[in-house]
C-alpha cells in the first residue's frame, strides 16, 4: 500500500469514528483514578486576556458570555440586526484565535420553511462571510436541490467563526453562540430543522450518541426558553459524505424522509 493511499484510508477511518461520536482513545497504561481523586484541586484561574488591535480584552467567563449573548440576541427583531449583534459579540473565544477574519452568519431566504444548521465555517466561508460556500456547501446545495429545497432553506452554523485548523467547535463555544442560533430560528419561523453532522446534532439536541445512531430519526427541538418547538431530523455532514461515499445512500434516505414530512399539509 502506497503512503498516499494509506494516508487516505487513515483519514477516512478517523473521519468515520469522529462522526460516530468517538472522541477518546485508550491510554497505554491505566490511570490511577483513586490517587488522582486525592490530589488537591488547583486554584481556579481567570481567563487569559486577549490582545486585539494592541488593546487587551478580557475574555468573559462562560456563564457571563452566554447571558450576554441572550441579551444581545433577544434585542434583535430582524435578521439584519441579529447579524450586527453577532459581529459585535466578543463572548466566543474562537473569534480571537487567529483563524477567523470575520463572522459568518447565514445565507438563504428570511422566510424559508427549513433551517439547516451545520457545524462551523471553514476557510472558504471565512473569506466570503457566508456559510457553506466551499465544496461541502456545493454538495449541500445539491442535496437540498434533490428534495426541492433550492432557495427554500435558511443555512447557518452552531458557531459563527472559523475554528483554528478547522477543528470541531467545543461545547462551550457552541453554548456561547446558541442564543443567536435560537433567535435566528424564531425570526425565520421555519416548519422544520435539518441538522447536518454530529457536532450540530449534539449541540442542538443535547444528545451524546454519534450521528450513526441519530441520523434519520425524528426529534422534537425545544428552544432554551421553552417558547418554540419544531421537528428535527439529523443527517450526515456533506464533508463527511465526500470522505465516506458509502454513507451517501443513508443520507439520501434521510433526505427523502425529511422531504416527505415537510410536504404534509398543515404542521409537519
Amino acid at each position: 500500500m502506497s503512503r498516499l493511499l494509506a494516508s487516505t484510508v487513515a483519514e477516512s477511518l478517523l473521519a468515520f469514528w469522529a462522526e460516530a461520536g468517538v472522541d477518546a482513545v485508550l491510554l497505554d497504561a491505566p490511570p490511577d483514578r483513586i490517587a488522582e481523586g486525592q490530589r488537591p484541586l488547583a486554584p481556579r484561574q481567570a481567563p487569559a486576556p486577549v490582545i486585539r488591535g494592541g488593546t487587551q480584552i478580557a475574555v468573559p467567563a462562560r456563564p457571563l458570555a452566554i447571558e450576554a449573548a441572550r441579551e444581545a440576541a433577544s434585542a434583535c427583531g430582524t435578521l439584519e440586526s441579529l447579524a450586527e449583534a453577532i459581529e459585535a459579540f466578543e463572548g466566543c473565544p474562537i473569534r480571537f484565535e487567529g483563524a477567523a477574519t470575520r463572522s459568518v452568519f447565514s445565507r438563504g431566504p428570511a422566510d424559508a420553511p427549513v433551517v439547516v444548521i451545520g457545524e462551523a465555517p471553514g476557510a472558504e466561508e471565512d473569506r466570503s462571510g457566508r456559510p457553506f460556500v466551499g465544496k461541502a456547501g456545493q454538495m449541500l446545495d445539491r442535496m437540498l436541490d434533490a428534495i426541492g429545497l433550492t432557495d427554500r432553506a435558511f443555512i447557518t452554523n452552531t458557531v459563527f467563526w472559523r475554528p483554528p485548523g478547522n477543528r470541531t467547535p467545543t461545547p462551550e463555544e457552541q453554548l456561547a453562540c446558541k442564543p443567536f442560533v435560537e433567535q435566528a430560528i424564531r425570526l425565520v419561523r421555519p416548519r422544520m430543522l435539518l441538522l447536518v453532522g454530529a457536532p450540530a446534532t449534539r449541540s442542538m439536541l443535547e444528545q451524546a450518541e454519534g450521528i450513526n445512531r441519530l441520523h434519520g430519526r425524528w426529534f422534537e427541538w425545544r428552544a432554551t426558553a421553552g417558547d418554540l418547538e419544531l421537528p428535527v431530523l439529523p443527517t450526515f455532514h456533506p464533508a463527511f459524505l465526500m470522505r465516506t461515499p458509502s454513507a451517501k445512500a443513508m443520507a439520501w434516505a434521510d433526505l427523502k424522509t425529511f422531504a416527505e414530512r415537510l410536504d404534509r399539509p398543515g404542521r409537519p
